[in-house]
């Protein structure tokens, strides 16, 4: 039997994560150099980067795509000891706020995270965003401030940002030599020893004493750390509250793995990528406080024959059990689906069962990536993150296990797009490419969603930005050679209700042979949140935003055909009662009606179920929802009233102000139809001074007034 080569507890599943522009791809790019997976340092400001290795990335210099890599680090000065050489499994996630499909997906797999910041930034919008997305996964993290060696950066600004804004335990555990132009190296506060990076790319580690001028503040820097580190070993806090000060370095280091693991403690690290200094120590972090996939909780799942929550420990002689996170159409070897497997393992060759389908698939070939190089594995153990060539059906978020044991792992949950476009191929030779390229990238991509529009035939794209869409838009182009005409972006817009009402309808249709005959009565009301954990009763059919009730007793309706009433109720939500958007957060419950033994069928229920809905919903005060985007704008002090001005007129709601270095940060809520085109406005406001992102927040409803625009704009 094959082996694994690296035993789990010197396994590390973890990510990159940050703000855009806070230098992820670029720690990437060192960590990758270091390790040995790459002989020369990729720069992304020259479009050369490993991990960015689309064409629009390389362009823009931004991540899209989270790049999975494989690659090994002994701690540093452990020369040629190996005994403690370490598998990372890193994933390189964007920072950009359109790409939050990509961050959400990887942190569902990740077991740890090294959180980026920009030290002239400090905490960004998006740093907050990935940050919250952590949190909602229980990822461990440590911190890296980057960039120090930029005007303008402050370590200490940077690290007060963390504690302001993101978590109150977070605690320094190095301390910068020098700033901007004269950063020269760090303090380990563990250590009490300084470092500088030398040599060739910064490839030389050299230990060397503390600056004198700096003694002071780091004794006093290294206590606060200390006190924190004690707090999670109980005879550690003894020893400390009756003054014991001097602990051995291994002790501090397992109480601080204990409490980064807990997510009770976060410690900050720092140093410039770019300049190679820092980021060997990052690895050394990563092995000491970051969780192997031995240290975090059995995943939970359910069994799909009972119902019942079932659990998988990462240990290979479980049953198999993985979940897919990703699927990308890759230039070479076509379609790869990225999985991260949980307990078990699995070998080239056999079957996977897939329990979200139901259905069976041939693991042909595995491969392990490294960047846009792939290595072939035939075995692939508990813990690891692997991609399969070729399934047809896979879809991110499905889980494959072991047939006989079966388990669905939780799903991942996906944001709704809020902007779309329609899109319209430029010959018939594009047509049925487009189809074909449209499938594929919407795979990829669950934010990326494709409708049609019965009425006008016309192809709707939606997506959670305008950026998001124009890269799928270049995509189509370039990877599939689809050439396509676009329309103005349109704010996806919904409708729900905000009242209940009943209704009774019956379908009767005689005309000579045999007729149709239909009879449902239907009550709907807002959907009301469930609890986390709440067990769903047998008889209630719940999706996002809408929720089926089958009331139905002593068999007035036929079991067969309950599903159309509900495939009618369905429908019906597609088209819309007010302006025709889909309607979300219904509940619909099917209370009581009739059937006759020749003429009823399931078209009669299911027109009769969408007839009886669109009564009901013309009464239960019908509103349209709007998307609300979270906006946070940075502008110098003398164009702050002109902004807030702008903003409120856009029917914004501002939120608060803060000092973000030199300029001023406001915060506000505003609907995303008066957004477009917003920073062209802006630049020309701040004479190209300002800069804004946005991010989608919540739907609300709309105002009146606006409301009869949007239906008049309808007809």
């Amino acid at each position: 039997m094959e082996q694994r080569d690296y035993p789990l507890e010197k396994v590390r599943n973890f990510g990159i994560i940050a703000h855009i522009d806070a230098g992820k791809t670029t720690t990437s790019e060192r960590i990758l150099y270091y390790t040995g997976m790459s002989h020369k340092i990729g720069e992304v400001h020259e479009g050369e980067a490993v991990t960015d290795w689309m064409e629009q990335e390389k362009e823009r210099g931004i991540t899209i795509t989270a790049a999975a890599i494989t690659c090994f680090w002994n701690p540093t000065y452990m020369g040629t000891d190996l005994s403690r050489k370490h598998r990372f499994n890193i994933i390189d996630t964007p920072g950009h706020v359109d790409f939050t499909v990509e961050v959400e997906r990887s942190l569902k797999v990740l077991d740890g995270g090294v959180v980026v910041f920009d030290g002239v930034a400090g905490v960004e919008p998006q740093s907050e965003t990935v940050w919250r997305q952590a949190d909602k996964y229980h990822v461990p993290r440590i911190c890296f401030i980057n960039k120090l060696d930029r005007t303008g950066a402050s370590f200490e600004r940077s690290y007060q940002s963390i504690l302001d804004r993101l978590n109150k335990n977070a605690v320094r555990a190095q301390l910068p030599i020098g700033s901007e132009g004269d950063f020269e190296g760090v303090i380990d506060l563990l250590k009490m020893k300084a470092y500088k990076f030398e040599g060739d790319m910064g490839n030389q580690v050299i230990e060397y004493d503390i600056p004198a001028n700096m003694v002071e503040e780091a004794t006093k820097r290294r206590a606060e750390f200390v006190e924190k580190i004690v707090e999670f070993d109980e005879e550690m806090m003894n020893q400390y509250l009756e003054g014991k000060t001097d602990f051995a370095i291994d002790d501090l280091k397992k109480a601080l793995r204990k409490g980064v693991i807990a997510n009770k403690v976060f410690p900050v690290f720092t140093g410039s990528a770019l300049k190679n200094k820092g980021t060997q120590l990052i690895l050394d972090a990563v092995i000491d406080y970051l969780p192997s996939p031995l240290d975090i909780p059995a995943v939970k799942g359910i069994d799909p024959n009972t119902g019942e929550q079932i659990e998988r420990t990462a240990s290979d002689t479980e049953p198999f059990a993985a979940l897919a996170f990703k699927l990308q159409t890759d230039p070479f070897v076509g379609q790869l689906t990225f999985f991260r497997v949980y307990s078990g393992t699995v070998e080239a060759g056999s079957y996977l069962y897939n329990s979200t389908t139901g259905q069976k698939e041939r693991l042909g070939r595995i491969v392990r990536l490294q960047a846009n190089k792939r290595e072939e594995v035939k075995k692939v153990f508990a813990g690891e993150i692997a991609a399969a060539v070729g399934l047809k059906d896979a879809k991110t978020s499905h889980t494959f296990c072991d047939e006989n044991k079966p388990i669905v792992l939780d799903p991942i949950k996906f944001a709704e797009p809020v902007v779309s476009l329609r899109i319209e191929p430029k010959t018939k030779a594009d047509q049925e490419k487009m189809g074909m390229a449209l499938k594929k990238l919407s795979d990829e991509d669950p934010t990326f969603r494709i409708s049609s529009n019965q009425e006008t035939g016309e192809t709707i794209i939606s997506g959670m930005g305008e950026l998001h869409l124009e890269i799928m838009i270049d995509r189509m182009k370039r990877e599939f050679g689809v050439e396509a005409n676009v329309g103005k972006p349109q704010v996806a817009y919904r409708e729900t209700i905000q009242g209940s009402a009943e209704e009774e309808y019956k379908y009767i249709k005689q005309s000579g042979g045999k007729g149709q005959y239909g009879h449902v009565k239907l009550t709907i009301k807002k959907l009301e949140p469930i609890e986390e954990g709440a067990k769903i009763p047998k008889n209630v059919h719940r999706e996002d935003g809408f929720e089926f009730i089958d009331s139905i007793k002593g068999g007035v309706i036929p079991q067969e055909f309950i599903p159309a009433v509900e495939k009618g109720v369905k429908e019906a939500m597609e088209r819309g009662i007010v302006a025709g958007f889909p309607m979300t957060d219904v509940s619909c419950e099917l209370t009581f009606g009739s059937y006759h033994d020749v003429d009823s069928s399931e078209i009669a229920y299911k027109i009769a179920g969408s007839q009886a809905f669109q009564a009901a919903a013309k009464r239960a005060r019908p509103v349209i929802l709007e998307p609300i985007m979270k906006v946070e704008v940075v502008t110098p002090e003398q164009f702050m009233g002109d902004c807030t001005g702008s903003l409120s007129s856009k029917r914004g709601q501002i939120e608060g102000m803060e000092d973000r270095g030199m300029n001023k940060a406001i915060r506000a809520m505003v609907p995303l139809s008066e957004m477009f085109g917003y920073t062209t406005e802006l630049r020309s406001m701040t004479q190209g001074r300002g800069s804004m992102t946005m991010e989608f927040d919540h739907y609300d409803v709309v105002p009146p007034n606006v409301e009869k625009t949007i239906v008049e704009s309808r007809k």
